[in-house]
């Protein structure tokens, strides 16, 4: 077991994630904040500090070249599926580049419902719409509202993963986990510490980081080139920084480390992760329409123990200070979504692939007469175009509280789309809640091109 020495005066807090230049609490107060995250040609992920501001000059550009119609603000913007792939299809037949709409799918920044219409055969995603600009940080943000709006190359890595006439994934995940040698090191690296100091949490931070070293990024469900997986990295990422103190929230929260008390357990382990809530899901009698409400995701937390050799095994007794951790994560989702950007992606790439996997079921597809061959082709429509994250640099923060080494490590994203379309926690539609936005939504008088509108 990780040693205790009597002589150990300080808590040491270490995680998968980190900036190189970012170990101890007391960071100065003229660093940027955290606005994002890049990976270099190697697949080693850092977090990256940039002004993540959009400027007026920007926005009033911006506003020019959407056009009014589409800078307009919507509370309910409809896109038809169908008749946006055969718009991408002809600009890509003609050699010609997607224009901003198709890119931002018409300025959605949440999706709401998803309906199909036999009559007309559209299959249609509805939500908040608005303008849209690329801020600072490469982020395309909503002018009005700031929030992240959907990205084309996301819905369609959605798509993908519950394809037409394909079986579709079951779980869409990251995680990002020490390497057996790194935990034994890090280990042995822990006996050999005594009597450190007050002013020595930063080299021994240092030393345990070094020891430790990188940590192996898995994605699962959808291809790791996607900007699909580098927002669910990303996510999962800051979430262990947040915890372990190393980055900041724009609001009040107590993060772990505030929260953990020198009663911890030496070899504990804390695993946080992102899972969907799958009680969201409403679904009309008929089956031709669902509703997304609710919170949509939540953090759950496992509690690990770690031998000498480096193996990690479930703990079953739980940590206080985590689970008030994921509790007021999961309370506070939406107002942290609404600070920081990556939680509103995260959030519209989980209603994404539940939007996905449900029209896969309901079989749209073939009633709709759609194959999605441009959607579902790479060689037309790349989506896979980013460096894969493969590692991660450890982050280690160390704070002075008793004598108790803690070891939150671990975690990540996992997502199961098609357990939110069960029948244990599908919610059916029988006060009629879907009908009238159903009605409202429907696809009439279109242009032969138009494949959005309010």
């Amino acid at each position: 077991m990780l040693h205790r020495a009597a002589s150990l005066l300080f808590a040491l807090l270490v995680a998968l994630l980190c900036s190189p230049s970012v170990y101890a609490q007391d960071e100065e107060e003229d660093v940027p904040p955290i606005a994002g995250v890049e990976v270099n040609p190697e697949g080693v992920l850092r977090v990256r500090r940039v002004a993540a501001n959009v400027g007026r000059e920007r926005i009033m550009a911006a506003r020019q070249q959407l056009g009014a119609e589409l800078a307009a603000k919507s509370e309910l913007r409809k896109v038809s599926l169908n008749r946006l792939e055969a718009a991408i299809a002809k600009r890509v037949a003609a050699g010609e580049e997607l224009t901003d709409a198709m890119r931002g799918v018409a300025g959605l920044t949440a999706v709401r419902y998803v309906f199909f219409y036999p009559d007309s055969g559209d299959i249609v995603l509805a939500g908040p719409a608005e303008g849209f600009v690329v801020d600072g940080a490469g982020r395309t943000r909503g002018i009005e509202s700031g929030m992240p709006t959907i990205l084309l190359e996301d819905l369609v890595t959605a798509l993908r993963a519950y394809p037409a006439g394909g079986k579709g994934t079951n779980v869409i995940s990251v995680s990002i986990d020490p390497t057996q040698e790194g935990l034994q090191r890090l280990n042995q690296t822990i006996s050999q510490i005594r009597n450190v100091p007050r002013g020595g949490e930063r080299a021994v931070a240092a030393a345990l980081r070094d020891n430790l070293g990188l940590q192996t990024v898995t994605i699962r469900g959808v291809p790791d080139t996607t900007h699909f997986a580098q927002v669910l990295v990303e996510a999962d990422y800051r979430m262990k920084l947040i915890g372990i103190g190393l980055e900041r929230l724009p609001i009040r929260m107590q993060s772990y480390v505030e929260r953990s008390t020198a009663h911890n357990s030496a070899n504990a382990m804390e695993r946080w992760y992102f899972e969907p809530d799958y009680e969201c899901v409403l679904v009309s009698e008929d089956g031709l329409g669902m509703g997304l409400s609710g919170n949509a995701v939540r953090l759950v937390g496992a509690a690990e123990v770690v031998s000498a050799g480096g193996e990690r095994q479930k703990r079953a007794r739980g940590n206080r200070a985590s689970q008030a951790f994921c509790h007021d994560f999961t309370t506070r989702f939406d107002e942290i979504a609404n600070a920081v950007p990556v939680y509103a992606q995260l959030r519209n790439l989980i209603d994404l692939s539940i939007a996905a996997a449900f029209i896969q079921e309901q079989d749209y597809y073939t009633q709709a007469g759609w194959d999605m061959g441009v959607l579902l082709d790479e060689s037309q429509l790349p989506v896979e175009t980013l460096v894969a994250p493969q590692q991660v640099e450890t982050a280690v923060n160390a704070i002075w509280k008793g004598n108790t080494l803690l070891t939150p490590l671990g975690g990540g994203v996992n997502v199961q789309p098609k357990r939110a379309l069960k029948s244990d926690t599908l919610v059916r539609d029988i006060k009629g809640e879907l009908r009238q936005p159903r009605q409202q939504l429907e696809p009439s008088g279109l242009g032969p091109d138009q494949w959005w509108w309010d």
